[in-house]
């Protein structure tokens, strides 16, 4: 039996950042949200049945992981990506971004290089400029809506670098990276011993078929690689704060594993820890029907786009349920184009500059919603744009 995604949750009042902060952040409420990258579908009933059994319980005291949390991960690893791992590897972390913002702090020193692809999720930047290291850029190529990597500038980059932060697939632009880019990006930084923090909490939610690669399964990159994977994005577990380092080099992991310790970062969650097991481990084809839905959201808005607002022009993503969408045409300069987004079609949607220079012109879109809410915001875009231009 399927799961109902079109059911419409309201989740206003209920303590989440996307519906509760809209007032603080974009200056009213009565906005359709589709900025920050959570779902708006209820998690998958295994999951709920774990975190009901984890509450029936009532305790609630320090967390000790059992073997069957990293036994559950490594199985998940191999089958969704094809990387065999040892479970004494895996670290702990409550989320993606403080696992990388600690390698920043362990393998970098103030004013040391660290390069990043942009566009790109915000917390690179601040991972990297909060800490006092000197931001790199590596400007991915658009060429009409599509991406490339320019490596002729990232090895120039690498080469002032001390670690490299990439995102695969990557936020916002939705790339599922080839092999043969993965491929040279893991050489060059091998060649330049640069480690990899590679963020692949979207690696999950990927389209037409298609499995997203980990840097670290290919050639012997895993040596230099620090891969981070989460259930937050594709089983909609973010405030569980629940993530997990994947590290081969024991020198890596020893530093890395040693802060989380120090820090107390290792204890984690109660219901996380059970949310994890539960989705990793009995949820497959709750995954399943929710990519084939959310490849629907896609196909019905990239469709939209085309037939009835053409001076929009969005990257088709293969991977997250992100788009990428170009507002230019509009002529509208960044902060006038997000006062008319909330003033006229009244939509939450995430500023491109918020993603670098390079998202001037561009709004990121978050279509894990029902069809009938993507439906509506379309179509108040589109009543807006025929009213003002």
């Amino acid at each position: 039996m399927k799961t109902d995604f079109d059911w419409v949750i309201d989740r206003r009042g209920s303590g989440c950042f996307r519906y509760d902060a809209l007032k603080l952040l974009y200056g009213r409420d009565d906005l359709i949200s589709l900025w920050v990258a959570d779902m708006d579908f209820e998690v998958a009933p295994a999951v709920r049945e774990a975190l009901q059994k984890r509450l029936d319980h009532g305790v609630f005291g320090y967390n000790f992981r059992l073997p069957v949390f990293y036994e559950v991960l490594a199985n998940w690893v191999q089958r969704r990506y094809g990387y065999k791992i040892h479970t004494d590897w895996i670290l702990t972390s409550p989320g993606v971004m403080p696992a990388v913002n600690l390698a920043v702090t362990l393998f970098t020193q103030p004013g040391d290089g660290v390069l990043i692809q942009t566009p790109v999720y915000k917390p690179f930047f601040d991972a990297v400029n909060t800490q006092g290291r000197r931001l790199l850029t590596n400007p991915l190529r658009g060429n009409d809506g599509s991406y490339s990597i320019d490596f002729e500038d990232f090895e120039a980059k690498l080469r002032q670098s001390k670690l490299f932060i990439f995102c695969n697939p990557h936020n916002p632009i939705g790339q599922l990276w080839p092999e043969e880019d993965l491929l040279q990006l893991g050489r060059l930084c091998r060649r330049y011993q640069v480690p990899i923090v590679s963020d692949e909490i979207h690696a999950d939610i990927v389209y037409d078929g298609a499995k997203a690669i980990s840097i670290a399964a290919l050639e012997d990159f895993a040596d230099n690689t620090i891969a981070c994977v989460s259930p937050a994005k594709s089983f909609n577990l973010a405030g569980l704060a629940s993530a997990a380092v994947i590290v081969k080099n024991p020198v890596l992991r020893q530093s890395l594993g040693g802060i989380i310790q120090n820090l107390h970062l290792h204890i984690g969650n109660s219901f996380g820890i059970e949310a994890m097991i539960a989705a990793y481990r009995d949820s497959d084809a709750w995954l399943s029907d929710l990519v084939e839905y959310l490849q629907a959201n896609r196909d019905f808005l990239t469709d939209f786009l085309a037939r009835v607002l053409p001076q929009l022009k969005m990257r088709k993503p293969d991977s997250t349920y992100l788009a990428w969408i170009d507002f230019s045409a509009l002529g509208l300069d960044d902060d006038a184009l997000m006062s008319w987004l909330v003033n006229g079609p009244r939509l939450a949607l995430d500023p491109g500059p918020k993603f670098g220079t390079a998202g001037s012109g561009f709004q990121r879109l978050n279509f894990a919603v029902p069809r009938s809410v993507l439906k509506e915001a379309l179509e108040r875009l589109k009543q807006a744009i025929d009213k003002d231009f």
